[in-house]
């Protein structure tokens, strides 16, 4: 059951809104990350945005720090709102995995 509140706001997004949340919704039961690449060779393995070198614990200790997406999307011109919603995604679905690393980098 999905709680009121979700319903009304996923109700009152438009059409492409809609169709951008069943692609994540399916991405997160899939466990298939479109738009995002772990290669061992880049960013040391890190989860990165498709065809950049942009990690995505770099994307989320930003928004942590304060950066809002509008400010992301002028930092990494390469960048779109679908970039974002997939690391976005992906970073709820591995916490611990995205924490460790935040934390890893800020240690060194």
């Amino acid at each position: 059951m999905v709680p009121s509140n979700l319903e009304s706001q996923l109700l009152a997004l438009n059409t492409d809104e809609k169709t951008q949340v069943i692609e994540l919704l399916l991405q997160s039961i899939r466990e298939k990350w479109v738009g995002i690449e772990k290669a061992p060779t880049v960013c040391g393995g890190a989860a990165c945005i498709r065809r950049t070198r942009i990690p995505v614990w770099v994307l989320v200790q930003a928004r942590n720090l304060g950066s809002s997406e509008i400010d992301l999307l002028r930092d990494y011109p390469t960048l779109n709102a679908k970039d974002l919603a997939n690391a976005w995604a992906y970073a709820s679905s591995h916490a611990k995995e995205i924490e460790e690393t935040i934390r890893e980098n800020d240690e060194a």
